[in-house]
């Protein structure tokens, strides 16, 4: 029912007002008109606007007491300038008369291409005034490559930075890097060849849940010394990581589809894929950060526009990638909603917010070169988030935080690093169906909790979650700080480390579902005080519980490991330091669990299972991810 109530706002909302305070806005209008009717008059003296800014300064003249609305025709609009509203548009609505239909770009079309070779090339003579740069290309409605090299995997560098992490909450590195350190890498002079442009080259440096992207400022080769031209987040070589890659070169343009901008000459180089023709090609370079800005407003609303090409300028992201702004970007707003948008092939984040009482509601957003969505305090509900961080691999798909969030009904996948990350307090994240984060970084997982206090993670759903290595990953991960959490009813299946808990304190973890074919292991590293009880583990090898001294509750729970090994072992600061001692069959029931199916979902156990028996394990999760007319909730 909610979910049809959910489909017919969206649709009424997308109806346009017949009033004079509805403005019409269309590719093919005349910002001389007055934008009150939808389509020319006969005699051609008035109509739709041409551009959306014109339609903003025409709203403000409006009579501020009545709701006003600007509705944008179907076409493709180019912006000159991301549009900006303030608190004079406050209680302003700008939808797509169709949802879908009509779509904002923060770019303009590349012209002038021909043929160099197997290459094709077009100028942009900005880029070689220093005027324009940018990195991220649209080619045919994609979010192209870049040249890479190497090809694929990564270069080993030779830098080294020794000094203790001493985690986030105990102030980071025991020492602090110098500019020396954060601004140079040591590198074999025989793994880069020769014609590397340094003008041209940037630099992936990785780290250990985030990266750097650096410029070349000079090529040494023979110190084998690289300086950057923006310091990197970490210095090369801590948490002892030493992977590079060199993006933007032309001897990294090895396959169809990829490009580079080489800014001595001011061009675009393309290799262009075999099913692709000169003639008909379209490229849209990004000139802006944001699209859309929302500052110091209230009631603001945006109803089924799309918007794509975005810009980011050259410097680390952070973690989580989140120093680069968005191509919808809220600041100090409130009551913004955001219903119906269709976010893609941006540079930077695809929605971020830092205002309060920020919906967020039936969009999608993919193919983003930092974060999908970042609101803090928001209701982010019904979005699917996909194939984020192409740039900036350290993105968070869906990036919560403050007080009181929901996060629910999320379909979330195709992550580099964290699907869902939430800090602060009394947050609840519901009914999410994530699959195939963290392919690439290292200590994050599909729900990952920093500092969260009271929060719930119940009734999602987490898959496929490979372990790349590092500090490793996990499907529900409660990291330092996070206290009086609850994990409940939620179900995950080939993830190898479903629970990890790090300087987490006091939480319980009740009534979950965990398969793994594989050793199953679940950690507790400096933590206190847990709660482990009513849930069901299914490995085909061994279960380990490390940091198991720290179950201060440890009952009920079905333990089936397929080789018969259950295992709990002490620690002490991180290091495993003996079995515990523990009689796991007086409140526990270790063997077969003899569950029967669960892939779509829904936990089935065969007759004479012991869950059956002792009524754990109940988890029926279908109904996680994004709810729509053919999946009721």
């Amino acid at each position: 029912m909610l979910a049809a109530t959910w489909m017919a706002m969206g649709v009424l909302s997308l109806i346009p007002l017949c009033s004079a305070e509805t403005l019409y806005v269309t590719s093919g209008g005349n910002d001389a008109w007055s934008g009150s009717l939808r389509s020319p008059n006969v005699d051609g003296t008035d109509g739709p606007l041409a551009s959306v800014a014109t339609a903003v300064a025409a709203a403000r003249r409006l009579d501020e007491s009545v709701q006003r609305r600007i509705v944008l025709l179907e076409g493709e609009y180019f912006l000159d300038a991301a549009i900006v509203l303030d608190h004079r548009d406050n209680g302003l609505t700008i939808a797509a008369a169709s949802k879908g239909r009509a779509t904002l770009y923060g770019g303009r079309v590349v012209d002038g291409w021909r043929r160099e070779g197997p290459l094709w090339v077009a100028p942009v003579p900005d880029v070689e005034s220093g005027r324009w740069d940018f990195r991220a290309l649209v080619v045919n409605g994609r979010l192209a490559d870049r040249a890479r090299f190497p090809e694929t995997g990564t270069l080993q560098h030779e830098s080294r930075f020794d000094v203790p992490w001493m985690s986030t909450t105990g102030g980071g590195w025991k020492r602090k890097p110098t500019e020396e350190e954060l601004t140079t890498l040591k590198f074999r002079s025989e793994d880069l060849p020769a014609e590397i442009e340094a003008a041209n080259a940037e630099i992936t440096v990785y780290h250990m849940w985030d990266e750097s992207l650096v410029g070349v400022a000079s090529m040494d080769r023979q110190k084998g010394l690289i300086r950057f031209s923006n310091p990197s987040g970490h210095p090369p070589g801590a948490f002892g990581v030493h992977k590079y890659v060199v993006w933007n070169t032309r001897c990294g343009l090895t396959r169809e589809g990829q490009w580079y901008l080489d800014r001595a000459a001011g061009r675009i180089v393309y290799r262009p894929r075999s099913d692709e023709r000169i003639e008909t090609i379209r490229v849209i370079a990004p000139t802006m950060e944001s699209i859309v800005r929302i500052e110091d407003a209230e009631d603001i609303t945006l109803e089924g526009l799309r918007l794509s090409v975005t810009n980011t300028p050259l410097r680390a992201g952070g973690f989580g990638a989140g120093a680069f702004d968005g191509a919808v970007h809220v600041r100090k707003s409130r009551r913004v909603r955001l219903e119906n948008l269709e976010v893609f092939n941006v540079a930077g984040q695809g929605i971020a917010t830092d205002g309060s009482a920020v919906t967020i509601h039936g969009c999608h957003v993919h193919d983003t070169g930092a974060c999908g969505i970042k609101a803090p305090s928001g209701h982010i509900e019904n979005n699917r988030v996909h194939h984020v961080g192409r740039i900036y691999p350290s993105a968070i798909a869906i990036w919560g935080g403050g007080r009181g969030a929901v996060i629910a009904h999320n379909d979330v996948h195709d992550t580099p690093y964290t699907a869902i990350n939430c800090g602060g307090r009394d947050h609840r994240i519901e009914h999410n169906r994530i699959w195939r984060a963290m392919l690439e970084l290292h200590d994050g997982g599909a729900i990952y909790v920093f500092a969260g206090e009271n929060t719930v993670l119940r009734g999602n759903m987490a898959f496929d979650i490979p372990d790349t290595g590092g500090y490793g990953s996990s499907a529900y991960y409660l990291d330092e700080r996070s206290t009086g959490c609850l994990v409940e009813g939620n179900l995950s299946y080939g993830v190898a480390r479903p629970s990890h808990n790090h300087m987490a304190h006091g939480n319980t973890i009740r009534n979950n579902v965990f398969i793994y074919d594989g050793d199953m292991r679940l950690t507790f590293a400096r933590c206190s005080d847990y709660t482990f009880e009513d849930n069901v583990l299914q490995a085909s090898g061994s279960i380990t519980f490390s940091g198991a001294n720290v179950l201060t509750v440890m009952r009920n729970n079905l333990l089936d490991s397929g080789v018969g090994k259950v295992v709990g072992r002490t620690v002490e600061q991180y290091a495993e330091t003996g079995n515990t001692p523990w009689d796991l069959a007086s409140e526990n029931v270790v063997g077969p669990a003899r569950i029967e199916a669960y892939r779509d979902g829904r936990v089935r156990y065969e007759s004479g299972s012991p869950a059956l028996e002792r009524d754990i394990g109940r988890v029926d999760v279908h109904a996680a991810g994004v709810m729509n007319a053919d999946r009721p909730r």
